[in-house]
Order: structure tokens, then C-alpha cells, then sequence
């Protein structure tokens, strides 16, 4: 295996970021995305509750006109996240330097990664203890209806809301994320399942021999293709996306309730805030980078982020801004980069911390200790695997309002300022991948340098130019890199032209 993957050298996805993302940056999609905001604010106020213009039955028929594009939006990105995510794993499997920089990279990973998931969730939990968001909210929406993505998610669980820990559940929770079918786990969005499936078979396919390898990982390239391209369709809707989404839930719930709600919003941004510091303070203690520097590199990413709310879809300018600007080695960023925007979700895990106890607040709770600990572990582990598509975190909320007895109703609250909210979690959740990919290159560092890798990058990519493949194979021979492209499906069409011993190797 570890030959294998010296070898195998795939298209870099950050290559994918220098076409419709970086177009869209230049036509500055951040500034149309919060013009749709406002405008969205301001005719959802015209037509809402607030002004009663228009009857609460044709307000509510307008409201679902005007969110149609925001539908198609979602459901466009909704749709590739799956393929993009297999596709981006496997072959940042495939693009790693050698096995002992995968075994590092890969126990380094699970231990940040779950770390930086507490800290965010001891933040949220911990500003919304401070500062007590839900004692300046009356609420009077209990039983609000929500939409049916959220009311299926809490049906599907026990309901009992019992707070509960049974050590002998523990087996069969581990055993749970391991999928015994995949494309059930694809259909059911078990994000982690899908992850640690791709993991297995990336493992598996690099295993093989290169010339056995290359045409699957051909067609993962095909793939993460087809995804951005659909990726890039989706963001022409954004601003109106944007638009119509806000324009829907200004219409349902009116400008009291919103305003009601400004010290929930403060705190979500206090607490985003001392998460992005917490970033910038590893950055500079592990890869000695100034917090000036980094903001500066990530600039462009964080406001693409913002302008889609979802970590998949921008995973190529992830990649490409670690590469680029923070000197990140190409065989560090293609690996860590689709599993942190897949299962690195600090913003969202702190979310759900500071949205859980602003809700018991609401609801005049007293959350015990006992039950602040089971609130982390189910953000842990809730958020990890999380679908990185816009919308999804609220309903992950749900899970975790049920395994402390809170009344999910109270979801219909905070839906009216969500959508501004997930789009400043999305910047910051890659940011924290960004970080992740920083961290992690210095800690599996090897004797392969970065001038040296972006060199043998340079070396791949003119063959490519020149042959039209997609992944391109290095042969060794007398300790001297050969560049080469190893024979595929193509050879198909060249068959007529080789020699019948050639013919009869091939079957052997």
C-alpha cells in the first residue's frame, strides 16, 4: 500500500477553486448575498405580521413563492454533498505522501477534531450561562408547527427525552457508525457512516496496484467534477436563495419577535467570536503565523462561506487557501480538507450548546451539571458527521433537545434569525478546517518538504496538460522520480494497435 500511494498522484480538487469560485468572488457574491438579506428583512416586514397588509393565510402562500429558488438552492447542494464528500475522501486517501503520514495524519485528526468540538461547546454552553439570552424572550410560539425535516428527525428518536446514560449501550453506539450498507447510510445523510465508509474503501483502493487503482480513481475525479459544476449552478441562485428564505420566515414571524431575539443573535456572535480566537491562538502557537497574516488568507474563503453556508461546497478554495497562502503541503490539505468540512463542525457543535441552554432558559429550566455534560456529549457526537449543506443544523438541534426533556417546539424561535446565524458558522467552521489542515502538517510533518511537493504538483500537471488524464502515476526507477501515465479504461480505445502479447499479459 505504501508503494501505492507514493506513486498515485490525483488532480488536486483545489484546482476546481480557480474556475466558477474564484469568478464568483471577483463578482463579489458576498455583497448580492446580504443585499437579498435586507431586502428579504424589508419585504417580509411589508408583507408580514407586522405591517397586516395582507391576510396571515396569503402572507403565508406569498412567503412560500418567494422561498421557492432558497428551496432549489438547498436541494441543489443538498444533492451532491454525498458524492462530493466519497469522491474528495477517497482520493485525498489516494493523494497522501506515504502510509506512516496517513497513520499520523489520521490519530492526529480524531484527537483535534474532538477537542476543538469540546472547547467550542464549553464556549457556547458558557456564554449562554453568562450572559442568559432566553430570560429576555417571551415566549408565546409552544406550539408553533415546525417544518417536517425537523418533526421527522424527533419522531424517528424515543421522544422520552430521558437523560440517561447506559454504559452497556456503548457497543452497539460504536458499532452504529459503522454502516452495513452504504447507500442507506447516503440516502439517510449518516454523514459519519458515509465518511468512515469512503475511509475503508479509500484504504482499500490504494492497496491495490496502481494500474488497478487508477481507473476508479479516474471516476472519483469525474465525480468531484460533475459536483462543482452543480456547486457552481447553485451559487447563480444564492443572493435570491437568500432572498426568499428570509423573506419567508420575516413573513411568519414579524419584526416583534425578531427584535425580541437580538440578545440570542449577540450571543452567537460573542460566542463565534472567542471561537475564531481560539483558532487564531493555535495557528500562532503551533505554526508560528500571526493572527493578522492568517485573517488576511482566509479572507476570501470566510466570505464564500458566508455567501453559500456550506463547508462541501466551498472545499476546493479550502483547500487552495491552505496550499497557497499558509504553505499547507498538497498530501496534508487533500486529506484533511474533506474530512474537516465533513466532521470538523466546531461552529455548529457550539450552536447547538448555546441554542440548548438558551431554549431551557426559555422555557424556564434549570439545567443540572449531570445534564450540561450530556448536552456536550450529544453536541459531540451530534455534530460530528453533520451534512455540511445549509439548514442541517437545526435540525440536529432537535436530537439534542430531545436527550435533555427540552421541548423541540422551541425550535420555531430561533428560525427566524437562523439563516444569518448558519451562514457566519459556515465561515467559521472553515476557518477551523483551514486551522485543522495548518495544525496537522506540522504535526505529521516528514521528510518531503512543501517547495518539494508543489514541485512534483508542477510536474503532474504539465503531463496532464499534455495527456488529458486525470491521475498520473510515479515510477521509480534507480532512486530517480520518472513521471508517467499508467494505462486505464482508455486503453480500450487503443486496443486495435497493440501486439496479441501484449493482449495476453493483460489477461494474465
Amino acid at each position: 500500500m505504501s508503494d501505492t500511494i507514493q506513486r498515485l498522484h490525483p488532480k488536486n480538487l483545489k484546482h476546481y477553486a480557480e474556475g466558477a469560485l474564484t469568478d464568483l468572488l471577483e463578482a463579489q457574491l458576498w455583497v448580492k448575498i446580504l443585499i437579498g438579506l435586507f431586502c428579504g428583512l424589508l419585504i417580509g416586514f411589508a408583507l408580514g405580521p407586522t405591517a397586516g397588509i395582507l391576510e396571515p393565510q396569503i402572507s403565508k402562500s406569498v412567503g412560500e413563492f418567494l422561498a421557492l429558488p432558497g428551496q432549489i438552492f438547498l436541494l441543489l447542494v443538498q444533492m451532491v454533498v454525498i458524492p462530493l464528500v466519497v469522491s474528495s475522501v477517497i482520493r485525498g486517501i489516494a493523494s497522501s505522501e506515504s502510509l506512516d503520514q496517513l497513520k499520523k495524519l489520521g490519530a492526529g485528526l480524531v484527537a483535534y477534531f474532538v477537542m476543538t468540538t469540546i472547547i467550542s461547546i464549553t464556549i457556547g454552553i458558557g456564554v449562554a450561562s453568562l450572559l442568559q439570552p432566553g430570560t429576555y424572550v417571551s415566549f408565546y410560539q409552544q406550539n408553533a408547527s415546525l417544518p417536517a425535516s425537523i418533526t421527522s428527525r424527533t419522531d424517528n428518536g424515543n421522544g422520552s427525552g430521558s437523560t440517561d446514560l447506559n454504559p452497556s449501550e456503548i457497543p452497539s453506539s460504536v458499532l452504529s457508525v459503522f454502516p452495513d450498507n452504504p447507500l442507506n447510510a447516503a440516502v439517510e445523510q449518516q454523514m459519519l457512516q458515509v465518511v468512515i465508509f469512503a475511509i475503508i474503501f479509500g484504504l482499500a483502493l490504494v492497496s491495490l496496484e496502481p494500474k488497478k487503482s487508477k481507473p476508479l480513481l479516474d471516476l472519483f475525479g469525474s465525480v468531484q467534477s460533475v459536483s462543482m459544476k452543480v456547486v457552481k449552478w447553485a451559487m447563480y441562485l444564492a443572493p435570491v436563495a437568500v432572498f426568499g428564505l428570509i423573506a419567508k420566515l420575516t413573513l411568519n414571524t414579524g419584526l416583534d419577535s425578531l427584535v425580541g431575539l437580538g440578545v440570542y443573535v449577540g450571543s452567537t456572535i460573542l460566542a463565534l467570536g472567542l471561537l475564531l480566537c481560539v483558532y487564531l491562538i493555535i495557528v500562532m502557537l503551533v505554526a508560528r503565523i500571526p493572527p493578522w497574516r492568517f485573517l488576511g488568507a482566509v479572507r476570501e474563503l470566510q466570505l464564500l462561506a458566508f455567501s453559500t453556508g456550506s463547508s462541501v461546497a466551498v472545499l476546493p478554495l479550502t483547500m487552495k487557501t491552505a496550499q497557497e497562502k499558509l504553505k499547507v503541503r498538497p498530501s496534508t490539505s487533500q486529506f484533511v480538507g474533506p474530512l474537516g468540512a465533513t466532521i470538523n463542525m466546531d461552529a455548529t457543535a457550539l450552536f447547538q450548546g448555546l441554542a440548548t441552554v438558551f431554549l431551557a432558559q426559555v422555557y424556564g429550566m434549570e439545567l443540572a451539571l449531570t445534564t450540561l455534560v450530556l448536552v456536550t456529549l450529544t453536541a459531540v457526537g451530534s455534530s460530528i458527521g453533520t451534512p455540511a449543506t445549509p439548514g442541517v443544523g437545526v435540525v440536529i438541534l432537535a436530537t439534542v433537545l430531545t436527550s435533555v426533556g427540552i421541548p423541540t417546539a422551541g425550535i420555531a424561535l430561533i428560525l427566524g434569525v437562523d439563516r444569518i446565524l448558519e451562514m457566519m458558522r459556515t465561515s467559521v467552521n472553515v476557518t477551523g478546517d483551514v486551522v485543522a489542515s495548518t495544525v496537522m502538517d506540522r504535526w505529521a510533518a516528514s521528510g518531503t518538504s512543501y517547495e518539494e511537493e508543489m514541485e512534483q504538483e508542477k510536474q503532474a500537471e504539465e503531463i496532464r496538460a499534455e495527456t488529458g488524464e486525470d491521475v498520473v502515476v510515479k515510477e521509480f526507477e534507480n532512486d530517480n522520480a520518472l513521471w508517467s501515465v499508467v494505462e486505464s479504461v482508455g486503453s480500450f480505445f487503443t486496443r486495435p494497435f497493440r501486439s496479441e502479447k501484449e493482449e495476453d499479459e493483460d489477461l494474465w
